[in-house]
């Protein structure tokens, strides 16, 4: 048996379709029974995650879980899971700096810069290379294509070597072969704010709002020559990417966790009822990890003691009730919040610039870009203020190791966590949203986790 800081250890593998690749569901799961642990927590990675990536988070936060685990007797013995799940989209531009501050000078400090879109310096090609992995094997020469007309695009509007009729053609073919590398899958309409982009009408428009909304646009404004509009037009191709990766990873997060984790964890249940499970996703393995209680058929079969979202890269409305709603329909998982017997916490910070900043851009389609405010609230994030509209719900700080939680069985609490997700240096796209290698986040699990005797809480 595997082990991570002096505790059993177990990787569990899947596809994009969510199939277990590492073993059967009964092999994994009555290993799992046999190891005579009380307490399992189960980590899901995030987007830009290879496997040895992942395994590189896991053998870094699970150290931090275990030590936070050995001061709470009330866990008694313990195990950890790494999900390895086949995630990865656009990291940022190679060599770009880390941070940018406003005057573009590459900065150390935490939370001074803002999101920098590094996209456009990236040529066609190199997008569909380091797209390819991310994508089905049937999928591979449309990503070359697509690559290629960007590439032919841009050249041309620089040289002025094409009308602006075989602009069109070209960016129309672009459009057709981003619809065909889309899936059509939506669960719920809080999260498919993207899909509009796919559907667009007249994707030169599309394109060059894209691109201005996301940054990469070239200067001219109103005044653009046909090549700069054109040159703008192949800056907001790069960027359709983008959003198109990121809404298949993030549909990808939902089929493995519906189909794939639930099922799984309702097989361990049966097996072994007296395991608690506690479940942990960061970014897209938030969304993982939450969709996971839709693939478990009833409360009853479910052995989830909490849940534990760190900067939630799905929406915030996915638990909310349909009259709360500004779709005029209940949330994804209205309704499977039972299947945590105890908390659910989310945690947000206004350093994450990957899910506060370009998630709700990724919708711009959606919703009018005249009313920003609006639209962010309505597209936005688990990691940029945590549960919306769900009740009941408590507000935390996220303190430090060894601080006591008033968490509610039953309840959703969102985790401010300003003061300890913070570092923006890590990525001048992203910010501090993969900042979350710390003691207090650990802390903040295992308090999840672990029963506390005082009436009315965990």
């Amino acid at each position: 048996m595997a082990q991570i800081a002096g505790k059993p250890y177990w990787e569990l593998i899947f596809d994009e379709n969510g199939a277990l690749t590492s073993g059967t569901p009964d092999a994994v799961t009555a290993h799992i029974a046999a190891a005579g642990i009380d307490n399992l927590f189960v980590f899901s990675h995030g987007w830009g995650t290879q496997q040895g990536q992942a395994e590189q988070l896991y053998q870094q936060m699970f150290p931090l879980l275990a030590a936070a685990a050995d001061q709470r007797p009330q866990l008694g013995s313990v195990g950890f899971a790494g999900i390895i799940w086949p995630s990865i989209w656009f990291p940022d531009q190679p060599g770009a700096p880390t941070t940018v501050t406003a005057t573009g000078t590459q900065s150390e400090s935490a939370g001074t810069a803002g999101p920098v879109n590094t996209q456009a310096e990236m040529t066609g090609q190199q997008i569909a290379d380091t797209l390819a992995a991310s994508f089905d094997s049937s999928h591979q020469t449309a990503l070359t294509e697509m690559g290629r007309l960007i590439d032919q695009g841009q050249q041309a509007a620089a040289l002025g070597s094409a009308t602006p009729d075989q602009q069109k053609q070209n960016v129309a073919a672009f459009h057709a072969l981003l619809q065909q590398i889309t899936t059509s899958q939506v669960d719920g309409q809080e999260d498919a704010g993207e899909t509009e982009l796919f559907h667009a009408d007249d994707p030169v428009q599309a394109y060059q709002t894209l691109a201005s909304t996301m940054g990469s646009a070239t200067t001219g404004g109103d005044q653009q020559s046909l090549g700069d509009l054109f040159g703008t037009v192949w800056n907001g191709a790069k960027d359709a990417l983008r959003v198109a990766s990121f809404w298949e990873m993030k549909a990808r997060a939902g089929t493995v966790g519906r189909a794939g984790l639930g099922p799984l964890l309702e097989l361990l249940h049966t097996k072994a009822p007296a395991v608690r499970v506690n479940l942990i996703g960061h970014s897209f393995g938030a969304r993982l990890v939450s969709f996971a209680l839709a693939g478990i058929s009833a409360a009853s079969g479910s052995p989830i003691t909490s849940l534990l979202l760190i900067q939630g890269a799905f929406s915030h409305w996915c638990f909310a009730r349909e009259q709360d709603m500004p779709f005029g329909q209940p949330g994804a998982l209205n309704g499977y919040a039972d299947r945590v017997h105890g908390p659910l916490v989310s945690t947000f910070s206004e350093y994450d610039w990957a899910v506060g900043t370009w998630y709700p851009k990724a919708s711009f389609l959606a919703g009018s870009f005249t009313q920003a405010a609006v639209t962010a609230d309505k597209w936005g994030g688990m990691g940029s203020d945590g549960f919306q509209a769900s009740q009941p719900q408590i507000d935390l700080h996220i303190g430090a190791a060894g601080s006591s939680y008033p968490l509610v069985n039953n309840a959703f609490h969102r985790a401010d966590g300003n003061s300890v997700i913070t570092d923006t240096s890590q990525s001048a796209f992203a910010g501090a949203h993969s900042d979350i290698i710390h003691p207090e986040i650990a802390w903040l699990a295992t308090s999840a986790g672990a029963p506390d005797p005082r009436p009315g809480t965990v």
